[in-house]
């Protein structure tokens, strides 16, 4: 195939050439398989679970909820049903605005730093709730409910104790230990002033491919349904009793309603395309309990079913969950999940709230949408009485939570002090988590459990790596870019490692890649996927690192040596690595552990004496794929055929043995797209191509070294860490000249709603004597363009350096994201050498900028 046929024909839009791709045959975006959707279905409530007994209403609380709504002016009713990000609101925009909630998302923390320390995040909490309760004319004190996503501990405050994901507290089979795991979240949470937690997650995981496949605890409705009101109970205090919401408790939310994990082909803000009984008997299972259990909040889930998005969907939200199954709390948007909404944009969603959902996740939309929402209802478009209803159950879970009897929170009696974070206590249960999550795959040799007495070598990127072994969702959104220092009193696995044998007379020897002074009796090799969260972690194949297989390289070299070696594989799903498994004699799938790293060495070391601690206990929750292609095997299914079924995991006693396993994946090449990384290690990531383009034609660059076709720009292979790692790109001034990234079109709207950015780590050799332009394509006459060249010259000529512009600025410049064919083109008329090494999406915010279009 030409470079030409493949990439669509060269067109010149304005003033920048550009690839536009030809619409014929080769789109394969998720938002253009949605085409396909079955029709829209109806529900039958009457065939959903009906509560054993009513929740949540007490006559006493009715009488005081009665009373505030009638004190409300509809200005403060519209108010308590929106909630703004603290990146975007501050407590004096509460005396204008008298929003009922404020969340700190992902990359949110106080004064702009999600690093802050644990006291600050107290300031903040406390400033907002002052305001809320504020005497003052026209205003009626409420008090504020400040969320967030705490999914595994107190994940904001790297202080905290990170529990493990889900997907591991599944493999413990351990609901009493969840309710555990709650009641420290809460403790901790409580302590930095936060009354409400969007956790605990649901989803009933049936595509691995899905990026938040580590917050489901299993693909199994039975594990979710018996952990549902374990965790509630644990936030929460058991409903009923004097514990309910005492201090030290804070206000749980069920989410995603509802198969957030059935979407098809596990893309995340996707479609569920199954019957409504497959929906009941499966995505449902974790909700009755919880509910049963007194859950106040319910979170509503970006995705859809059978083509209706849920923040739109009456029979659901209305009819069904609070109707028949008989929640009394209230219904939470997710992140401006409504603008997905047919006829909404973020700022403007009166369907959402006549569906049935009752505050808005409006994190950075709030204040239009505030105005909007309040002349919406004024005019009848919204009616009243839909609005009080909302209201009443925001204030109900208000009361129930006790936080009209609570001060303050610098000001709370009873309540422990900022020093509990991560407390002995605390850690422990965290390390009793990681223990018990551990699951074993592979010991065929006898290698475990290893002597502490032993010439142990550590080795792998995962080892001394707090912030990977802790995965998304941890002080930041993606939970990338965190250091080993900003998580105090955490220990990695190399130093749970080196706590086992300190005192028993061997020796640890700890090298990323694999290099030793003394040959060791054993390696234990700590390797895995880098952190995600959400749609960020969305993958197209299970296979584990399918383009470089450097921890296979790391596994066969020192087994090549005769080393006998342990790998510990971390990863939020079971993934394809039956090579890494063949080059290992001991296999543990240890998820995404946490803080408490020490865990894994109490269950792969004896004591002293020889003596097994603590056995390995996990067991599959999650079935083990055969090939990279199987990426929906989930027990039960008619064809049923993992390579390690649904509760499987080795024990010291077992004697099975694994053998070696086939190494083909399953997944031909062209199958394997990748989204969010567009140049690595010298040459474009497949599936994408590097293309040059000027007025002459374009060119797919195949070799380490061409000329666009009219001889506009040069562009060669260059070394910067390693061989060819780098490519080094001139611009001669001579003509209008663009670099591409051009591939099949793939979805980037999910992305564009967040904080990601795309991202360019280059160095500026020769300092542009024309305007830059960088944009994106997204079709035939559909391109973005924005100018990059104040950010180029104010680079320092023959450093390095990163731009970051976030995807939503491409959007608003008019790109469709929803169809990107060309996620990165750069192009100039003037001079310019410029050397890059990495383009890649980028989930942190952190100094990006959105140039002038």
């Amino acid at each position: 195939m030409t470079a030409r046929r493949s990439m669509g024909a060269l067109r010149l839009l304005g003033s920048i050439s550009i690839v536009a791709l030809t619409c014929g045959g080769i789109h394969a975006s998720t938002a253009i398989a949605q085409e396909g959707a079955a029709p829209a279905a109806i529900l039958h409530p009457e065939k959903w679970p009906r509560p054993a007994t009513q929740r949540l209403i007490d006559p006493a609380v009715e009488k005081r909820v009665d009373a505030l709504l009638k004190q409300l002016s509809v200005e403060e009713k519209v108010g308590q049903v929106i909630q703004g990000d603290i990146g975007t609101i501050t407590p004096e925009d509460l005396r204008k605005y008298p929003l009922g909630s404020i969340l700190a998302g992902g990359n949110s923390g106080p004064n702009g730093d999600d690093r802050a320390p644990p006291k600050e995040w107290l300031d903040l909490a406390d400033a907002f709730y002052r305001v809320s309760l504020e005497k003052r004319p026209g205003h009626t004190p409420i008090p504020v409910l400040f969320g967030i996503d705490a999914v595994h501990g107190h994940g904001n405050i790297g202080s905290a104790t990170i529990f493990p994901h889900n997907i591991a507290l599944g493999a413990t089979h351990d609901p009493e230990l969840l309710r555990r795991i709650g009641e420290v979240t809460a403790v901790e949470m409580a302590a930095t002033g936060i009354d409400w937690t969007f956790a605990p997650a649901l989803s009933v995981v049936r595509d691995d491919r899905w990026g938040r496949t580590y917050e489901g605890f299993s693909e199994d409705p039975e594990i979710v349904a018996a952990y549902s009101a374990a965790i509630v109970e644990g936030v929460q205090g058991k409903f009923g009793s004097k514990d309910f919401m005492a201090p030290g408790r804070i206000v749980a939310s069920a989410k995603h309603f509802l198969a957030d994990g059935g979407t098809d082909q596990g893309r995340d803000q996707g479609d569920a395309r199954i019957s409504e009984d497959e929906l009941i008997r499966i995505h449902n299972a974790g909700y009755p309990p919880a509910i049963d259990a007194g859950v106040l909040t319910v979170m509503a889930s970006f995705s859809s079913w059978q083509g209706i998005k849920h923040h739109g969907h009456k029979q659901l939200l209305t009819d069904v969950l609070k109707g028949q199954m008989g929640f009394n709390g209230f219904i939470v948007g997710d992140w401006n999940a409504h603008d997905q909404v047919p006829g909404c944009t973020k700022f403007n969603c009166p369907t959402s709230l006549i569906a049935g959902l009752d505050m808005y996740m409006a994190a950075d939309s709030w204040k239009q949408l505030y105005e909007n929402t309040l002349a919406q209802v004024k005019d009848g478009t919204i009616p009243m009485a839909r609005l009080d209803d909302a209201v009443r159950r925001i204030l109900r879970v208000k009361v129930l939570a006790g936080l009209f009897e609570k001060p303050a929170p610098k000001d709370r009696p009873g309540l422990p002090g900022l020093e509990t974070l991560g407390s002995p206590e605390h850690r422990a249960v965290g390390r009793e988590a990681v223990r018990k999550s551990l699951v074993l795959l592979k010991n065929d040799k006898g290698t475990l459990p290893l002597s502490p007495k032993a010439r142990v070598l550590v080795a792998g990127d995962g080892a001394d790596n707090i912030g990977k072994q802790s995965g998304g969702w941890t002080i930041s959104w993606q939970g990338t870019g965190n250091r080993n220092d900003e998580f105090p009193g955490a220990t990695s696995i190399l130093g749970g490692i080196r706590d086992a044998v300190a005192d028993a007379g061997g020796s640890v020897e700890f090298d990323v890649a694999g290099q030793y002074k003394t040959k060791p009796d054993v390696a234990i090799v700590v390797f895995g996927e880098e952190p995600y969260a959400e749609f960020q972690g969305d993958v197209e194949t299970l296979e584990y690192q399918p383009d470089q297989k450097q921890d296979l390289a790391l596994l066969k070299k020192l087994k090549d040596q005769g080393i006998p070696v342990v790998a510990v594989f971390l990863s939020g799903r079971p993934m394809w690595v039956n090579p890494e498994l063949n080059a290992s004699d001991a296999f543990v799938a240890a998820w995404l552990p946490g803080t408490e790293g020490g865990g894994v060495a109490d269950v792969l070391f004896t004591d002293k004496a020889g003596k097994v601690q603590h056995d390995f206990a996990g067991k599959l929750s999650y079935s083990w794929p055969r090939t990279a292609a199987q990426t929906t095997v989930n027990r039960g299914d008619a064809d049923y055929n993992p390579l390690f079924a649904y509760g499987y995991g080795l024990t010291y006693k077992d004697k099975s043995k694994v053998g070696t396993l086939p190494e083909e994946s399953g997944v031909p090449a062209e199958a394997r797209q990748n989204a969010g990384i567009y140049f690595r290690a010298g040459r474009a990531a497949a599936p994408w191509s590097l293309s040059l383009m000027d007025e002459k034609g374009d060119l797919r660059v195949t070799t380490t070294s061409a000329d666009s076709p009219g001889q506009v720009m040069t562009l060669r292979s260059v070394d910067v860490a390693a061989q060819e790692d780098a490519k080094q790109l001139t611009w001669k001034g001579n003509g209008r000249g663009t670099l591409a990234i051009t591939g099949r079109a793939t979805d980037l709207s999910r992305q564009s709603n967040g904080d990601v950015t795309i991202a360019l780590r280059y160095r500026l050799d020769a300092a542009p004597t024309a305007p830059v332009i960088m944009g994106m394509a997204c079709g035939p006459d559909c391109t973005a363009t924005l100018d990059i060249t104040d950010t180029l010259k104010k680079a320092t000529v023959g450093a390095w350096s990163v731009v970051k512009i976030p995807l939503k600025c491409f959007a608003a410049a008019g790109a469709k994201m929803d169809r990107i064919e060309a996620p990165v083109a750069l192009s100039t008329t003037g001079k310019m050498t410029v050397t890059f090494t990495d383009i890649k999406l980028d989930a942190n915010p952190a100094n990006a900028v959105c140039p002038a279009g």
